[in-house]
């Protein structure tokens, strides 16, 4: 396995100055956050270390040239938006990008990007399948026609009201995946796996691991702790971030030893990415590149 972060904590960073710093620091990888260069709104969003949309051989090469001398590679180019969205402008937006990373991604022979599959927040799962079914068969196609992988982490996106109350990304569970798969019926959709969301939706983390082995494409490595005291006073109908914060690898509730193990169980040898969500870690980008540090010490335990 490949030890590296997602870029999106560097923001202030230039690309060069994100790869010197992995170099430096013995990291292996880098999930490059790509998102357009507007920006957004969300926290940890916004961030464009490589400007997709304008991304020409020329400067693909001497991004190639860069991360060879350093010794880094890009294991996707990263945007998380909603591509379901019920705002059809905006959706049509997004997916736009989306099919910019996958042109980006091959031109840099990186082959993989990593995002979500999106969710209409005020419909049911049985409509939003429907929506699947319009938006997502052409982009796959695009990407096999590419070669390039999508990896969909499995986060649910909801945390702020305007999520509430289906959030905005159904591949969530494993009874998603599998609803998924079968309509995307492909070896170019897969998993950016994150046990973090599995823990503070009460889930088994390690399990899903044998089932979808093939298609775990890439991996974050997020921990999350969940106060039980608050858990009890809001419950489960609770918007989540009542009861639980994100945490850097080492401070939350997942068993990493259990989780690279099951890791290493089904032979899987691509790349794993610190993602830092810490607010207690993001008062300046000295703090984030603190976590990363803190992070990478940590998991070296782990992956080495």
């Amino acid at each position: 396995m490949k030890l590296g972060l997602l870029t999106a904590i560097c923001e202030g960073m230039s690309f060069e100055e994100v790869v010197d710093f992995a170099a430096e620091n013995g990291l292996e990888c880098l999930e490059v956050a790509c998102w357009p260069q507007s920006g957004a709104k969300r926290r940890y969003a916004g961030v464009s270390h490589i400007d997709a949309a304008n991304l020409d051989e020329k400067k693909a090469q001497e991004i190639k040239d860069l991360c060879g001398k350093k010794g880094v590679s890009i294991s996707s180019l990263a945007y998380y938006p909603n591509t379901m969205d019920p705002d059809l402008e905006k959706r049509n937006g997004y997916i736009e990008h989306i099919y910019r990373l996958i042109d980006a991604s091959a031109l840099l022979d990186v082959n993989m990007i990593t995002t979500f599959i999106g969710r209409d927040p005020k419909k049911t799962l049985t409509e939003n399948l429907e929506i699947l079914k319009e938006v997502w068969p052409p982009i796959i196609r695009y990407a096999e026609q590419k070669g390039v992988k999508i990896g969909i982490e499995n986060c649910p996106m909801l945390f702020t009201e305007d999520e509430w109350p289906g959030g905005q990304n159904i591949m969530s569970t494993p009874a998603n995946w599998r609803k998924v798969f079968e309509i995307l019926d492909s070896p170019n959709i897969g998993i950016n796996y994150d046990p973090s969301h599995f823990v503070w939706q009460q889930m088994d983390y390690i399990k899903p691991i044998y089932e979808f082995k093939d298609k775990i494409f890439h991996v974050h490595f997020k921990d999350i702790k969940v106060y039980q005291d608050k858990l009890a006073d809001v419950g489960v109908m609770g918007l989540p971030l009542q009861y639980m914060s994100p945490k850097i690898p080492g401070l939350g509730d997942v068993d990493w030893g259990k989780y690279v193990s099951a890791l290493t169980d089904i032979g899987y040898n691509g790349y794993t990415c610190i993602e830092v969500e810490d607010k207690a870690f993001e008062s300046s980008l000295e703090d984030a590149k603190r976590a990363v540090l803190l992070s990478t010490k940590y998991l070296r335990n782990f992956v080495i």
